[in-house]
């Protein structure tokens, strides 16, 4: 770990490029550790810190990086706090954003609870649900209200994300309403196909699909050698 000093002021950038799928998936967990190191008072961190934190190489952090400007010095790291303000502002989570869930089970209560996605600047506005034992009640603050009740609690409201965690027959039907009351993303728990606007981005978490992944992974890796008993 570097030490705690020595602040970048290097701030020439170079146009941006457009930033690829695999690194943009990368971006949150780099955002992730520097709200670490900020936590724990480092003002300077070199690549192979936020490599060593995040599972990943120096060399895919700088080319990472890089795609987000030309900052850093060589030799010295990366100013912390520019850093995030500069990954934060390319995530777009530099102020906060609203959001709204329909679905309020298991998973979706765990959502409202979590510090952790407020702690990173999303706020859950309003949750819908189709239960009446659910509905009227409040979660971390987050109101519930019927889901036929969509259109009218949310007129006039400025949504930045829904979140769907429905059953998978519902799935489609919340996607349809949540693009008519004008949402500018969607995040979808259910695996199954949706349909949306093409202007509507759409992000679906698969959890089988990810241990299916980590899976083949493990199967993929070099078997131990046994030691040899003497």
């Amino acid at each position: 770990m570097n030490t705690k000093g020595n602040k970048d002021t290097s701030k020439n950038h170079r146009k941006k490029r457009e930033i690829p799928q695999a690194t943009l998936q990368r971006l949150p967990f780099y955002l992730r550790a520097l709200y670490v190191l900020d936590d724990e008072g480092f003002e300077i961190a070199s690549s192979t810190d936020i490599a060593e934190m995040t599972g990943s190489y120096s060399a895919q952090v700088r080319k990472d990086l890089s795609y987000l400007g030309e900052f850093g010095r060589k030799g010295v790291g990366y100013s912390v706090k520019y850093l995030i303000e500069v990954l934060e502002k390319s995530l777009g989570v530099s102020r906060t954003r609203t959001a709204v869930l329909v679905g309020v089970g298991r998973l979706g209560e765990a959502l409202l609870l979590s510090r952790n996605i407020r702690a990173r600047g999303f706020e859950f506005v309003a949750a819908f649900d189709k239960d009446p034992e659910k509905i009227g009640k409040t979660i971390a603050g987050v109101p519930i209200f019927d889901f036929k009740e969509i259109e009218k609690v949310l007129e006039g409201e400025r949504i930045d994300i829904g979140v769907i965690a429905v059953s998978s027959d519902s799935a489609q039907e919340v996607a349809d309403k949540l693009v008519k009351i004008g949402v500018k993303g969607i995040l979808n728990f259910v695996p199954v196909p949706i349909r949306i606007p093409q202007n509507v981005p759409l992000r679906t978490v698969c959890i089988a699909a990810e241990m299916q992944i980590l899976s083949y992974q493990i199967k993929s890796l070099r078997p131990r050698q046994k030691r040899r008993v003497r």
